[in-house]
C-alpha cells in the first residue's frame, strides 16, 4: 500500500481512542450481511463463550448445585450446553443496548470509507504489476478522502461529547459544510475519468455522515 493511503486510514486504536468503544465490541446490522465478517464475528463470540463457559459452570456448580442438590453429572452436562448459549445472547443484548444508533451508523461509513482506500490499493497494484502509470485523477481522490477523514474523525468527536455529555459542546457544521463543498468541487471536475465511480462513492459517504451529524445536534440542540 502506498503511503499516502496507509496515512488515510482510521486504525482500531484511532477508533477506539475516539469513541471510547473498541470496534469489534460494537454490535453492527452491517456486518451480518457480510457473509466474511458475519463467519468472523461469530467465531469470535462462540470463542468468548467458550472462554467464559469453564469459569461460569464452575462457580455455578461449585457454590450452587454442590451445596444444594449435592454432585450430579446431569446437571454438569446440562450447563455446559446451556451457559455457551446464554453468554451469546446475553453478550448480544448487552452490546444493543449499551452501543448508540448513531455510533453504529458512523462506524459503517468508516468501513464504506476503508472500502475505498482498499479499491485504490487494488488499483495501485495492477498498474504496478502491468507497468502502467497510475490511474488518471488519483489525486483527487486521496483529496476526497483526506476531507472524508477529517468530517469522519469530527462526526465520531461529536457523538462521544454528545454521549458522554449530553449536548454538542462545538458545532463543526462550517467545516463539513466546506469540505462537502470541495469533495462536489473535486466530483464535477472528474465526471469522466476512470475515478468518477470512486469519487461518487466518496462524495455519498460524505453526504452521510453530515446527515448524521445533522441528527446528532438536534438531539445536543
Amino acid at each position: 500500500m502506498q503511503p499516502d493511503l496507509i496515512g488515510l486510514e482510521i486504525s482500531k486504536g484511532e477508533l477506539r481512542r475516539l469513541t471510547g468503544f473498541d470496534p469489534d465490541d460494537v454490535f453492527r446490522p452491517s456486518i451480518m450481511k457480510d457473509r466474511e465478517k458475519r463467519l468472523g464475528f461469530l467465531i469470535d463470540e462462540m470463542l468468548v463463550a467458550l472462554a467464559l463457559t469453564p469459569i461460569i459452570v464452575g462457580f455455578v456448580y461449585a457454590f450452587l448445585i454442590l451445596p444444594i442438590i449435592g454432585s450430579s453429572i446431569k446437571l454438569g452436562i446440562l450447563l455446559l450446553i446451556l451457559v455457551p448459549i446464554a453468554v451469546l445472547i446475553g453478550r448480544s443484548l448487552w452490546r444493543r443496548m449499551t452501543c448508540p444508533k448513531a455510533l453504529t451508523m458512523l462506524l459503517d461509513e468508516v468501513d464504506k470509507y476503508h472500502g475505498v482506500v482498499q479499491a485504490i490499493d487494488v488499483n495501485d497494484q495492477l498498474a504496478t504489476s502491468a507497468n502502467q502509470s497510475s490511474i488518471n485523477d488519483r489525486e483527487q481522490v486521496i483529496a476526497a478522502l483526506q476531507l472524508i477523514r477529517e468530517n469522519l474523525v469530527l462526526a465520531l468527536k461529536s457523538e462521544r461529547i454528545l454521549r458522554d455529555n449530553k449536548k454538542l459542546l462545538a458545532n463543526n457544521q462550517e467545516l463539513f459544510v466546506n469540505n462537502l463543498a470541495n469533495l462536489q468541487a473535486l466530483q464535477v471536475s472528474s465526471q469522466a475519468s476512470e475515478y468518477s465511480q470512486l469519487l461518487n462513492q466518496s462524495l455519498q459517504i460524505a453526504l452521510d455522515v453530515q446527515a448524521e451529524i445533522k441528527k446528532l445536534q438536534k438531539l445536543g440542540g
